[in-house]
């Protein structure tokens, strides 16, 4: 079986989306690799295996448009209202908490943010029923 192991983004600037990350997922960088033309910076925290790539193109002077095929990236939490407000404190600008379900059925409580390139990011809550784990 394959495991997934990371997801790569590319960003504008290094500093603000590194700050977002940290503040947001506390994700810190756990490699940074300098080549000539691109940064690769690999994100990562205690709780999981999975990192996330940032990857700087250094002659980028515009912003990336995420296009309509991204989706987004998903992450759990323990208490997904607690974080919400904690989102809101530290100025990130979460979207309203909302709850998904089917046929009567609850499959999750999540909301979204958007980091500085404006990439959506979903956080659900940790052990709802259905997919939502």
């Amino acid at each position: 079986m394959a495991k997934m192991i990371h997801s790569m983004i590319r960003v504008r600037d290094e500093q603000t989306s590194l700050a977002f990350y940290e503040k947001a997922f506390r994700l810190s960088v756990a490699e940074r690799i300098v080549f000539d033309s691109f940064t690769l910076i690999y994100l990562s925290n205690s709780e999981q295996s999975f990192e996330l790539e940032l990857t700087i193109n250094h002659d980028r002077d515009h912003p990336y448009d995420p296009g309509d095929g991204y989706g987004h990236l998903a992450v759990s939490v323990t208490d997904v209202v607690a974080e919400h407000e904690r989102f809101e404190r530290e100025g990130l600008k979460p979207q309203p908490v909302k709850e998904l379900s089917h046929e009567g059925r609850l499959l999750g409580k999540f909301f979204f943010v958007s980091d500085p390139d404006g990439y959506r990011i979903e956080v659900l809550q940790r052990g709802a029923p259905g997919r939502f784990l």
